[in-house]
C-alpha cells in the first residue's frame, strides 16, 4: 500500500491509548444512544420513554457496551501491530468487501447461533437474551457477556485473513446495526407487500427475528433468510 492510502486511520497511531479507549468508549455508547432513539422514534413513542427500560436491562447494556469497546481497542491493537490490514482505496471494494462482509458474517453467525441454541451454551450463555418474548431495542445490547465477546472475537477473525476495504468495513458495520435495531424492534415497519419484493423477502426483517424470539427452533439468520431455508430451519 502507498503512502496515502492510510493517511486517515493513520491519524490514530498519534493519540494516547487512554484517549483511543475513551474515543471508543464514547462511539459505542453513541451507537447505544443512537438505536434506542431511532428504535423510540419507530416505535412512535414520546422521547421520554427512550429510556423508559428496567435497571436489569440497563445493567446488562452498560457492561456490553464496555465490552464492545474491549473488542473495538482489540481491532484497533492488531491492526497497529499489523495482524489486521486495511486499505482506503477508493474503488468497487468499498460495496463487494461490504457485501462480502455481510454474507460472510451472516453464515459464522447463523453457525454459531445455531449451536448456542442446540448445546449447553444456550443455559450458559444465550438464555439470557431470550428473556425478551418480545424484544425492545435495548435487547439488542442485552447479551450475556461472554456471548458478547464470542461475537465480538468472530468479527475479529474473519478480518484476519484479509486486506479489507476501511469504507467497505464500516458500511459493514452500520448495516449490522440497523438490521440488530429492526430485529429487536417489536413491530415491523415494512409492509406485507414490500417484505416480498425479489431481494427483501431473503432479508432478515424485524417479523423474521420476533418470530425467533416467540419460537426458538426458527429463524437463526442474523441479515437474511438465506440459511435458514437452506438449513430447514425457517419459520414458514
Amino acid at each position: 500500500m502507498n503512502g496515502t492510502e492510510l493517511k486517515m486511520i493513520e491519524q490514530l497511531l498519534h493519540i494516547p491509548d487512554w484517549q483511543l479507549w475513551f474515543f471508543f468508549l464514547t462511539e459505542n455508547a453513541l451507537i447505544v444512544l443512537g438505536v434506542l432513539a431511532w428504535g423510540n422514534r419507530l416505535l412512535r413513542r414520546p422521547i421520554r420513554q427512550m429510556f423508559d427500560y428496567t435497571s436489569h436491562q440497563w445493567r446488562i447494556c452498560i457492561v456490553t457496551t464496555l465490552l464492545n469497546t474491549l473488542v473495538t481497542f482489540a481491532g484497533y491493537w492488531l491492526w497497529k501491530h499489523g495482524y489486521v490490514r486495511v486499505h482506503e482505496t477508493l474503488s468497487w471494494r468499498v460495496i463487494t468487501d461490504a457485501l462480502a462482509l455481510f454474507l460472510l458474517m451472516d453464515l459464522l453467525m447463523y453457525v454459531f447461533h445455531y449451536l448456542i441454541h442446540q448445546t449447553f451454551l444456550y443455559r450458559l450463555l444465550h438464555r439470557l437474551h431470550h428473556e425478551a418474548t418480545d424484544p425492545v431495542p435495548i435487547d439488542l445490547f442485552v447479551l450475556h457477556p461472554l456471548e458478547t465477546l464470542s461475537f465480538g472475537t468472530l468479527w475479529l477473525l474473519v478480518l484476519l485473513p484479509f486486506n479489507m476495504n476501511l469504507y467497505g468495513i464500516v458500511i459493514y458495520l452500520a448495516i449490522n446495526v440497523i438490521f440488530g435495531m429492526t430485529g429487536h424492534l417489536g413491530i415491523e415497519p415494512l409492509p406485507e407487500k414490500m417484505r416480498q419484493w425479489p431481494v427483501l423477502k431473503y432479508l432478515g426483517t424485524s417479523t423474521f427475528h420476533h418470530d425467533h424470539h416467540r419460537q426458538e427452533h426458527y429463524n437463526y439468520g442474523f441479515y437474511t433468510s438465506l440459511w435458514d431455508r437452506l438449513f430447514g430451519t425457517l419459520k414458514r
